[in-house]
């Protein structure tokens, strides 16, 4: 477990939120999602049973569907009249969280953070920490009202594939991949039909749980480091986060908050798009 994870820019613990769970300005987010192929819902399980006063983000159907690519970022005002029926507004702490531990909760903080919203950390160790500790869950419904919320869209940091494709080209920025080895290697398909296998050219692969411990819980800063490092990061670049579809790709992005580099970007459609695409070159092994 990371040195502090009081830091609500980025990652709060269990303890944190539970002191927490009363104060008038906390909203608190379930992001619960799931992989196609999983078999889960996280909407009807959250009707089941959530933290008290959690209200639900659904990351589906807060994105842009003017695309056919999976849960891309919303435009802002579709993101403004969302947030704002959930009962978030400007000046209010946000903290996320997921049945998994630390998977799509992180989607949710970097969506935020792109539209410059910096007051929101995810639950480090997730729902399934909170319930193992004997927290308190809930199946009523929040009460919420809404509320005024203004954004300002950081377009540092999101990229598409041009600007993607041109990086992996001239390697004038490191990209970092989350999903599996054996996904990036090209040696597993993908869970989405229709979709090659590899990865992109000059890409590295840090898996998205290689930065968290067992339990959970992100691994400490000085760990993270290593992790990166390890798999062949020059952290010293500009960086890019990409995954399958955006959601794990944001894990790495708050690793990487974590560890001070706050300015880097995540391509949003990640290889729901690149691997559509028989135009853009893939490398395997």
């Amino acid at each position: 477990m990371a040195q502090s994870n009081e830091d609500p820019k980025s990652l709060v613990s269990t303890q944190w939120l539970f002191d927490h769970l009363e104060d008038p300005d906390l909203r608190i987010l379930d992001a619960s999602w799931f992989l196609p192929n999983a078999g889960r819902d996280g909407a009807a399980e959250f009707v089941q049973s959530h933290i008290p006063n959690a209200r639900f983000f659904d990351i589906d159907e807060i994105s842009d569907h003017r695309s056919e690519l999976p849960h891309m970022a919303p435009p802002a005002e579709k993101f403004i009249s969302r947030v704002r029926a959930l009962g978030v507004g400007d000046g209010h702490q946000v903290v996320v969280y997921d049945a998994l531990g630390i998977f799509s909760a992180p989607r949710v903080w970097w969506n935020f953070r792109l539209m410059g919203k910096e007051n929101i950390a995810v639950l480090d160790g997730g729902l399934p920490k909170w319930r193992t500790e004997g927290r308190p869950l809930t199946a009523e419904p929040p009460l919420i009202r809404d509320r005024h919320i203004t954004v300002q869209r950081q377009a540092h940091l999101v990229k598409d594939v041009t600007q993607v494709a041109n990086v992996a080209k001239l390697q004038s920025a490191q990209i970092i991949d989350a999903r599996p080895a054996d996904r990036f290697h090209g040696f597993a398909p993908e869970p989405r039909p229709g979709l090659r296998s590899g990865h992109i050219p000059n890409s590295k692969n840090v898996p998205w749980n290689s930065v968290l411990e067992t339990n959970g819980t992100m691994k400490s800063v000085k760990i993270l480091k290593s992790v990166f490092e390890d798999a062949g990061v020059d952290l010293k670049q500009p960086l890019i986060t990409s995954c399958g579809s955006g959601v794990s790709a944001a894990i790495l992005s708050l690793a990487l908050y974590r560890m001070g580099h706050h300015d880097h970007a995540l391509y949003d459609a990640s290889w729901a798009e690149w691997g559509m695409y028989a135009d853009l070159s893939v490398t395997k092994g």
